[in-house]
């Protein structure tokens, strides 16, 4: 019962910071959601559209698991879910926090500002990787056929996403996301560093 109260709590934690970065920047007028909509590329709106089943999807899946799951990995292997929970939180809310107005859900159509800074010196998209450790974590957790198959779509759709924004950031940032590109990796690492002689 323990981990499953914990586990809707920190998922309830990890959604507020996703639903609070979406109201408080359209109080200031920011359009925030544009996932499948658009005057976009048609792969890129059917990429965009089917990660929203997907991540919706999943979610729900979730939270069926934690409250109905009655197969229960080890406390062990629950304790390692825990902690890809926790992961996952800090890594999206510290990426909703570092972009500030920048934030955006789909690729935006207006320019906004790049961000390099803060955990986007780790990783290129670490609300991604927060999203994928919050699947790991709950997988792991409680653990069922159709949460994996779900997890595991909501994962690869969430990597096609990352491509198509990798494509938009380097028409609308040209050399100076290239650059950034070098030297952050996609997931997750440690900054490059380039040695000269």
């Amino acid at each position: 019962m323990f981990f499953r109260v914990v586990a809707l709590i920190l998922l309830f934690i990890f959604d507020s910071f996703y639903i609070y970065k979406l109201i408080s920047l359209n109080k200031n007028a920011i359009k925030t959601n544009q996932m499948g909509i658009g005057n976009k590329a048609p792969k890129v709106l059917i990429i965009e559209r089917l990660t929203i089943i997907a991540t919706i999807l999943v979610f729900f899946a979730e939270l069926a698991s934690i409250i109905f799951q009655k197969n229960i990995p080890c406390i062990q292997v629950q304790c390692i879910g825990l902690f890809f929970e926790i992961l996952a939180i800090f890594f999206f809310s510290f990426a909703t926090i570092t972009m500030k107005k920048s934030w955006r859900v789909g690729i935006p159509e207006e320019k906004t500002k790049l961000i390099t800074n803060g955990i986007y010196q780790w990783s290129r998209n670490p609300a991604f990787v927060g999203f994928d450790f919050l699947y790991l974590s709950i997988c792991l957790m409680f653990f069922n056929i159709p949460l994996l198959i779900l997890s595991a779509w909501a994962i690869i759709m969430l990597h096609l996403q990352i491509l198509q924004e990798e494509k938009h950031l380097e028409k609308m940032f040209g050399n100076e996301y290239m650059i950034y590109k070098t030297h952050t990796p996609r997931y997750l690492g440690l900054k490059k560093i380039k040695i000269q002689i």
